[in-house]
């Protein structure tokens, strides 16, 4: 498992576009893979894929999510213009409304992107010509001049807008969108080509869900339709090692994988924390822990729904950006946890 070859997996599915159901592109490649490494994956009606991998005894379940986030089409003004919505907060926040501007942007339609343009906002010297003094929020800009051109596009009211960047190496750290989740997809495919079938000491399952950021639709169908001993889900960790802020969640990019013990939603299984943490600790892997708020994964689903669950993460910085940014040598570590997990 090179580097190379890690970078490579990473950019291969975090560069697909696949908006919260509208994960078409990303299933057929994880599909694809899936049924290359000698899996028999099975789409249920909610649009999740669950495979099993091997083994016998405890049934265990490695889920990650398809989703990206992003935005709507809210209108097409006269001019051309794409005006957004979003389920995920308001255009107008003060903070997120700083991270894409100045950023490629994709317009899904009906048979996948239709349109690629630019996150936009009016620029320093417009905005201290206006009235009042102050401009809110972003659009996309196609380069286009009328709405009828935008529209004979295939662009329509209710499309979704993601990040449309390429995942880069930027010192020796992997840059780009929707890290948040392919990046634990990625883990899933090299831990698929690295772990021996013969030494799972688990039934191993593994899934990947529709429907995270808008609320974990797709796990909490998948947790009602199916029962584990063991859920592990797999989500992009939180960090704040950058200048200017201190949220006091000590955990940083570089220090290995994440057990998360509790988020906004729920607190994970006790025993299987632990027995992540010593699975780090077998495989010789550095193991950092937390609690995080305002922050959840798919993990709460199956808890609710019966199965025992915890959370495993890759540390991320910039998370929900378009340069989301990881270290190749946590993605490392935790396929590598995750090896001596299951066997």
């Amino acid at each position: 498992m090179t580097a190379q070859h890690v970078a490579e997996t990473c950019s291969r599915l975090c560069e697909i576009v696949g908006y919260s159901g509208r994960e078409h592109a990303v299933r057929a490649a994880v599909a694809e893979s899936w049924s290359r490494l000698g899996l028999d994956p099975e789409r249920d009606a909610t649009g999740n894929l669950l495979a099993k991998v091997g083994g016998s005894g405890e049934r265990v379940l490695l889920v990650a999510h398809m989703d990206e986030v992003g935005f709507v089409v809210r209108e097409i003004t006269d001019d051309g213009f794409v005006l957004l919505g979003t389920t995920f907060g308001t255009l107008a926040d003060a903070q997120a409304a700083r991270y894409p501007v100045g950023h490629p942007a994709a317009i899904m339609g009906r048979h996948g992107v239709v349109a690629r343009g630019l996150f936009a906002a009016p620029s320093g010297h417009i905005v201290r010509n206006t009235p009042e003094k102050a401009v809110s929020g972003f659009y996309v800009d196609l380069g286009l001049s009328s709405g009828d051109e935008v529209r004979a596009l295939g662009v329509h009211g209710g499309a979704p807008v993601v990040f449309d960047v390429p995942v880069r190496m930027v010192g020796r750290r992997l840059v780009g969108k929707a890290f948040d989740d392919r990046l634990m997809l990625a883990v899933i495919e090299l831990l698929l080509e690295r772990v021996a079938r013969e030494s799972l000491t688990v039934e191993l399952w593994v899934a990947a869900t529709v429907q995270e950021e808008n609320g974990c639709h797709g796990a909490q169908a998948l947790a009602r339709a199916e029962r584990f001993d063991a859920v592990v889900a797999l989500d992009v960790g939180l960090c704040d090692d950058v200048p200017l802020v201190s949220a006091g969640l000590g955990t940083r990019i570089g220090g290995g994988p994440i057990v998360i013990h509790e988020d906004l939603k729920v607190a994970y299984d006790h025993e299987l924390a632990w027995r992540l943490v010593d699975a780090g600790g077998r495989a010789g892997v550095d193991v950092q822990q937390a609690a995080f708020s305002l922050y959840g994964t798919d993990g709460w689903t199956f808890v609710d729904a019966g199965s025992p669950a915890v959370a495993l993460a890759t540390p991320v910085r910039y998370t929900h950006t378009a340069f989301e940014m990881a270290d190749l040598e946590d993605v490392e570590a935790t396929v590598a946890l995750l090896e001596a997990f299951v066997t």
